[in-house]
């Protein structure tokens, strides 16, 4: 019977395609535009070659994101996302001559699932909500970096003119640069000058405005009116007054990305918290709806995307590396992993020390030997495997059957 490969060379206003069959002849080409009508022509293609719902032609391109692998995805194909640098390998092994066309490499993406269609696995399936949940989850994550790096400018402007304000909002949390608190009285006080004139009751207005401070507000009053008037290097006038307007426009930017930072939160946790596997994410220690979502996010809800939890602990990065050759022996980090996972799953195994299991087993790694960060990896692969094997069964965590050598046993 004779099977028919796809492949699809991807550029920004148009795709080439080809097709071969299982002996690598080449039996279709076809130029497609980036639009309705180019897609249309592609199904047109593909039906013409055998394509049909219970025997659908296998897709490889070289990217997973955008709508033309979304909408190939729909259509219940299998859609492989073939690295560009394994194409280049590929590549050599046809041509010596280094000569490279779109038209070649979407034949030579083709014959890649031809010869080594094992050796790949395809797009996961993911539910609609599943994909909702991972675009809200790494909008919020991003977001997060954003106000991170806003911060980072603003605090490196004002430490060239304004020191009272590092010293009156400093860290993070409730009186950190980022906080509604110091947002406020930085914005009616961009300069030095004008934080010296503000009177302890439209200092008080301003954080009242803000929201309520944890700690005692006039114990807090003394300290920022304290910091506002010390006695600190100053620039000229003229210069303090334009680099005050400076602020004023870091803080814009550092109140949008705080605004983006709270939406994404709030729409990440409404979606994640109507899907089905949230109720066994949230039941792990460490684990909370925020950073549910990012582990949701990253791993997906297609039960067949990996092959046992070995593999989602190798795509996560908690999985060391072993290198054998002859009489060497290492064994070390990964490198290669998804960082988002793998930045979720460190803070993930972190939260969860607060529970007596997971703390007795970070604390059994850490009597060996290992560093911090290196119990806290095998803390997460242990915890990973877990997720993995109770999102399989759908059963929630039980710490007796997870980590049972860290459950004192009853007297």
């Amino acid at each position: 019977m004779e099977k028919i490969f796809c492949g699809i060379d991807w550029a920004e206003h148009h795709h080439d395609v080809a097709l071969v069959d299982n002996e690598g002849v080449q039996v279709a080409k076809l130029r497609i535009s980036d639009d309705r009508a180019g897609f249309q022509a592609l199904v047109e293609l593909l039906a013409e070659h055998g394509d049909n719902a219970e025997n659908p032609i296998p897709v490889a391109i070289e990217t997973p994101r955008g709508l033309l692998p979304q909408c190939l995805r729909a259509t219940g194909r299998k859609v492989y996302a073939i690295n560009p640098l394994a194409v280049a390998r590929y590549r050599d092994r046809v041509t010596v001559a280094r000569s490279k066309s779109d038209a070649a490499d979407a034949r030579i993406l083709a014959n890649i699932l031809r010869t080594d269609i094992d050796s790949h696995r395809p797009l996961p399936g993911d539910s609609e909500l599943g994909q909702a949940v991972a675009i809200l989850a790494r909008a919020h994550q991003d977001a997060i970096w954003d106000r991170g790096q806003a911060v980072n400018r603003l605090r490196s402007h004002l430490r060239e003119y304004y020191p009272a304000a590092l010293a009156a909002f400093h860290g993070t949390g409730t009186l950190g640069l980022d906080s509604a608190h110091a947002r406020a009285v930085l914005a009616v006080a961009p300069t030095p000058a004008k934080a010296a004139k503000l009177s302890r009751a439209r200092l008080r207005a301003l954080l009242n405005r803000s929201g309520r401070l944890r700690r005692d507000l006039d114990i807090e009053l003394d300290r920022l009116l304290a910091a506002f008037h010390a006695d600190n290097l100053r620039q000229l006038p003229q210069v303090e007054e334009a680099m005050g307007h400076r602020t004023k426009a870091l803080l814009d930017q550092l109140d949008a990305a705080c605004r983006s930072v709270d939406d994404l939160a709030a729409a990440a946790e409404k979606a994640f918290l109507t899907h089905p596997d949230a109720a066994i994410i949230t039941s792990f220690p460490g684990l909370s709806s925020a950073s549910g979502a990012r582990v949701l996010a990253e791993i997906g809800d297609d039960r067949a995307r990996f092959a046992s939890a070995r593999a989602v602990k190798a795509y996560a990065g908690a999985a060391p590396v072993t290198r054998a050759s002859g009489r060497s022996h290492v064994v070390s980090a990964r490198v290669v992993k998804n960082q988002r996972l793998a930045s979720a799953g460190y803070m993930w195994a972190f939260a969860a020390l607060r529970t007596p299991e997971t703390r007795a087993h970070y604390d059994r790694r850490r009597a060996r030997g290992e560093r911090h960060t290196a119990a806290l990896r095998n803390l997460f692969n242990r915890l990973l495997g877990c997720l993995h094997h109770c999102l399989q069964t759908g059963v929630p965590y039980a710490p007796e059957r997870a980590l049972p050598l860290a459950i004192p046993s009853a007297a």
